[in-house]
C-alpha cells in the first residue's frame, strides 16, 4: 500500500533470534491461496507463480496484541496478511505512538525497511491473525531473472507510495467529517474486494487509533460518529458499525471535497 527505481537486494547478515520470523511447520503455495488475486501473485506468470510456490512461504500466527516486528529491527522479510488485521505505527518523539496504517488479509507490510535495512515501523496484531513471511533478498534473487516479477514488485512499492499519498492528503486538506467519511469509505471498499460485506462490518480498531491515524482528538473521532448517525449515514453500536446510506456518505465526501 516506491516507484520506479528497485534497489538492489539488501544482503543482510544473520537475523537475532528475536528479529528473524519463527520457522512454523506451515507452508503456503501462492497458487493456491484464496487471496492470490490481491497479494502478491496477482497479475504474474504462471511459470514465475510455480518459482514463488518452490519457495514455500512460511506462515506465522500472532494473537492478538501481539507484535510482528518494531521500530529498529532488522530488515529480513515482507509479510502478506493471509488473515486478521494489523495496524502499524511510528513512535514519535515524544513517546506518542502515531498510527501509520491498518493491513488487511491480502495486503503486504514490511517495505519500511527497504532502504535502510531497518524497519522505520512497528506492526502489531490487532485480532488473531496470521501472515506469510516472504524472505526479501531471495525474492529480489527471483527478481532479477523476471521482468514481470520485478514489474509486480515495482507495482507494490508504487502502492505503498500511493497510500502515503492518500494519508497526506487526508491529513492536510480534508475537515473531520470526510477524514472519518473517508476512512469508512475506504474500509468498506477493501472488505467488499475480499467478499465481506460493504455495508455493516466490525471495526478491528479503537477510536484513539483511528484518531491517530486520521491527526484527530479521541472527542473529535467520537462527536464525528455520533453526527453520521445523526444524519442517518451510520448506525454505531461500539465498533460494530452498518452504513445505512452508503450513497449519501459518498456524496457528503464528494460534495465536501470540492
Amino acid at each position: 500500500m516506491f516507484a520506479a527505481t528497485i534497489e538492489a537486494p539488501v544482503r543482510l547478515s544473520r537475523p537475532r533470534a528475536s528479529e528473524a520470523a519463527p520457522a512454523p511447520a506451515l507452508t503456503t503455495n501462492c497458487s493456491a491461496c484464496h487471496l492470490r488475486e490481491l497479494c502478491l501473485p496477482h497479475g504474474m506468470p504462471s511459470e514465475d507463480l510455480g518459482r514463488l510456490d518452490a519457495l514455500g512461504f512460511a506462515r506465522r500466527r500472532l494473537p492478538a496484541g501481539r507484535q510482528l516486528y518494531q521500530a529498529g529491527d532488522r530488515f529480513q522479510y515482507i509479510y502478506a496478511v493471509r488473515s486478521g488485521t494489523f495496524k502499524s505505527s511510528l513512535a514519535l518523539a515524544d513517546g506518542r505512538e502515531q498510527v501509520s496504517g491498518f493491513h488487511m488479509a491480502g495486503e503486504l507490510m514490511g517495505l519500511d525497511g527497504v532502504a535502510q535495512g531497518r524497519h522505520a515501523s512497528s506492526a502489531v496484531a490487532l485480532e488473531d491473525a496470521e501472515v506469510c513471511a516472504i524472505p526479501y533478498a531471495t525474492l529480489m534473487d527471483l527478481s532479477s531473472g523476471s521482468a514481470a516479477l520485478q514489474h509486480v514488485v515495482s507495482r507494490l512499492m508504487s502502492r505503498e507510495i500511493v497510500r502515503e499519498h492518500s494519508l497526506m492528503m487526508l491529513l492536510g486538506s480534508m475537515n473531520a467529517e470526510e477524514r472519518l467519511a473517508a476512512f469508512l469509505l475506504n474500509l468498506s471498499q477493501r472488505l467488499k474486494a475480499r467478499g465481506y460485506s460493504a455495508h455493516e462490518f466490525h471495526l478491528r480498531m479503537s477510536r484513539a487509533e483511528i484518531g491517530s491515524y486520521l491527526g484527530m482528538k479521541l472527542e473529535t473521532v467520537s462527536r464525528t460518529f455520533s453526527s453520521f448517525q445523526q444524519q442517518r449515514l451510520l448506525e454505531v453500536d461500539k465498533r460494530h458499525i452498518r452504513i445505512v446510506d452508503l450513497p449519501g456518505l459518498t456524496r457528503a465526501l464528494e460534495v465536501q471535497a470540492h
